[in-house]
């Protein structure tokens, strides 16, 4: 199973109608939850941080092999994220979960107990438009895993 953490809600009926679309592609190959937490409405981003980063930590499992999505972490091409995924279903027999922090980004304390860290670029992208991002990533490397033709 893929679990997605993510802060914040899409309003954007544009954005719910892509992770909709891709929600259904990927459950082709793996169930997927996605969990939105509530961001915090302050300009202080130390306060924003801090309630972000409580409200994350009470989904995360540690069971799970948790991926947290950062500006400075390592990063993949598709092929390297497939095989990364079937490393994780096949050795670590464990379930996946992806973290996306909000407009702040992410709290240290959530990027060092993360098995990984995954940055998609050295570029800052909406939250909304990133979890649509990272359900087609997803979807493609199941593609790839599957030898399935997709576009490229």
């Amino acid at each position: 199973m893929i679990r997605i953490i993510c802060v914040g809600k899409i309003k954007e009926k544009y954005f719910v109608d892509a992770l909709n679309e891709y929600k259904k592609r990927i459950s082709k190959y793996s169930k997927l939850e996605i969990i939105e937490v509530s961001d915090e409405a302050t300009d202080n981003e130390k306060i924003v941080l801090n309630k972000e980063k409580e409200r994350i930590l009470k989904y995360i499992n540690k069971s799970d092999y948790n991926i947290v999505l950062d500006i400075d972490g390592t990063e993949l091409s598709s092929v390297q994220l497939s095989e990364k995924i079937n490393n994780i279903f096949t050795n670590y027999n464990s379930n996946i979960t992806f973290i996306i922090g909000g407009s702040c980004g992410i709290d240290r304390e959530i990027k060092n107990i993360c098995d990984f860290r995954l940055s998609f670029s050295k570029m800052t992208f909406p939250h909304q438009l990133f979890r649509v991002i990272l359900l087609e990533q997803i979807y493609r490397s199941f593609k790839i895993l599957n030898n399935e033709s997709y576009h490229k």
